[in-house]
């Protein structure tokens, strides 16, 4: 009888400990959560510096002089001098045309010229017969010799028309032969032997030759507007075509045309490239490597800072705890770092990694 009792008892005590337990281990799931910490956003100190980049850029070699020949007047080709690819001299002949027409009317302002001689030639022997007659009083009438004086003033008048008439066709003649007007190479020929040629839109749309000169070449870029105030006349750059990619050369600022152009917004530069040994060729695409140096310190901050949106470029900046934005403009770039401008101040706190998700007026504990 006791023993049953005591069993009893202990089984009693049991159920209650792990009732407790039960109660202990519920009440401690419902306990809330434990707020997680708020990760820190990382923030740097705005600093001036002096970034100095290089500006790659296409540039364009062409000759640095360049001229297309045509024909002056109505003709045919007589002889070629010249071919693609011939040096020639300033001042060399390189074709000579035919007009038959235009040796007719050399022809017939030749025989004007005669017959006008010959006219003004009995006009003035009249007037001087008339003019010494006169000399004794009551010969010859005053009316008679002005009229004999008028007419040889005439017959002059026209004596030195018809000259100029011979001159203009002599003239128009020199342009039957076509020559070169500075050295340089034949770099297109249009016309055979035979060949109708005229000014343009008469004869031919395409010039007889193009002659460059190839021993000197410019080479030419467009630098945007951001750029322009970075490079100066006699500022030397270096540049690679592709047919020698292993080849650098160098070439220094020589003209710069001082305005933008409307349409790309840049402006044009042009350098000197010496090219004794043709290596180089008008035409050419030139990859340009422009030196970009500080002229003066200005904020440069990491790309990763740079918030760029829809409505433009911002940083974001700290300003008692809470996010400001502050619109920025772009300027050179180098690979981790790029140059801005706005309205910021040395020393302003900056969000190293901004997104989209930080709004204004968002807290921020650095």
């Amino acid at each position: 009888m006791n023993t049953k009792i005591f069993s009893t008892g202990l089984l009693s005590a049991g159920f209650l400990m792990l009732t407790a337990m039960y109660g202990c281990g519920s009440s401690e799931s419902k306990a809330p959560a434990k707020k997680e910490k708020e990760a820190a956003i990382a923030t740097f100190d705005l600093k001036k510096e002096k970034l100095s980049t290089q500006l790659n850029l296409p540039g364009e070699l062409i000759a640095f002089q360049q001229v297309d020949l045509y024909a002056k007047v109505s003709s045919f080709v007589k002889t070629l001098n010249a071919d693609i690819g011939s040096e020639v001299k300033k001042g060399q002949l390189l074709m000579t045309l035919e007009a038959p027409e235009m040796t007719s009317q050399l022809a017939a302002t030749q025989s004007r010229i005669k017959a006008q001689e010959a006219i003004y030639t009995a006009s003035k022997a009249n007037y001087n017969r008339l003019y010494e007659t006169s000399k004794t009083p009551g010969t010859i009438s005053t009316n008679d010799l002005d009229q004999a004086l008028a007419k040889k003033n005439s017959d002059l008048a026209q004596l030195e028309a018809a000259k100029a008439a011979y001159k203009e066709v002599g003239s128009v003649q020199d342009y039957l032969t076509i020559r070169a007007p500075f050295s340089g190479v034949i770099s297109a020929r249009n016309v055979n032997l035979g060949a109708y040629v005229g000014p343009t839109g008469k004869g031919s749309d395409l010039p007889l030759f193009t002659l460059q000169d190839q021993k000197n070449l410019r080479l030419a870029v467009s630098i945007p507007e951001v750029y322009t105030g970075y490079l100066k006349a006699g500022d030397e750059i270096s540049f690679t075509v592709k047919s020698l990619p292993n080849q650098t050369f160098k070439a220094k600022a020589k003209r710069l045309s001082g305005a933008l152009d409307l349409r790309l917004r840049s402006e044009r530069v042009e350098m000197d490239v010496p090219n004794a040994s043709k290596v180089l060729l008008p035409g050419m695409v030139a990859e340009l490597n422009i030196p970009l140096p500080a002229n003066a310190s200005t904020f440069a901050i990491a790309k990763k800072a740079l918030l760029d949106t829809s409505e433009g470029l911002f940083v974001l900046k700290v300003t008692d705890n809470k996010a400001v934005k502050v619109a920025v403009k772009k300027g050179r770039e180098t690979d981790d770092k790029v140059e801005i401008f706005g309205d910021l101040t040395e020393g302003d706190k900056l969000v190293a990694e901004p997104t989209e998700e930080m709004h204004e007026g968002m807290v921020i504990k650095p």
